[in-house]
């Protein structure tokens, strides 16, 4: 048993039973971390994979409430980047081969839409020119990506 106390007390020595949880909490602290950091490289890789060329260029596109687009594999899509040049399928076209490019990217799905990735700097002259140049190639479905806000 517990010594007794040289001054005649009665008291018993208390056993310290307190479990102290700051190691714990810090080891799920950095677990979780660990988690996020490799669930969004997970989701990153898989929106590579799946799109293949779609995700290799950015721009900043500009905000807008319309409702969300998400591409199908079918879609075809045309960044234009801020200093003006045309991206079709990750390689840069130029303006007088954009038409045929664009006949030729729709020749593999008739019912394609063809969605617009503008830079917000671009002159809105720039795409309405893209724009054009789609309808001369066959294009009747359009669209232009917005970032939510």
């Amino acid at each position: 048993m517990g010594r007794m106390p040289e001054d005649g007390g009665d008291e018993l020595q208390s056993v310290f039973s307190d479990i102290n949880i700051t190691p714990l909490t810090d080891i799920f602290l950095v677990l979780l971390i660990i988690f996020m950091v490799g669930a969004s490289m997970a989701v990153d890789a898989a929106g590579s994979a799946a799109g293949g060329d779609r995700g290799a260029m950015k721009v900043d596109l500009p905000s807008g409430a319309a409702q969300d687009l998400a591409p199908g594999s079918k879609d075809v899509i045309v960044v234009i980047l801020p200093d003006g040049r045309v991206v079709l399928a990750g390689q840069e076209v130029a303006d007088d081969r954009l038409t045929d490019e664009l006949k030729t990217a729709l020749a593999h799905s008739s019912d394609s839409t063809l969605i617009v990735q503008a830079d917000e700097g671009v002159h809105h002259g720039r795409v309405v020119a893209v724009m054009e140049k789609a309808r001369e190639a066959g294009f009747t479905r359009l669209a232009v990506a917005t970032r939510g806000e």
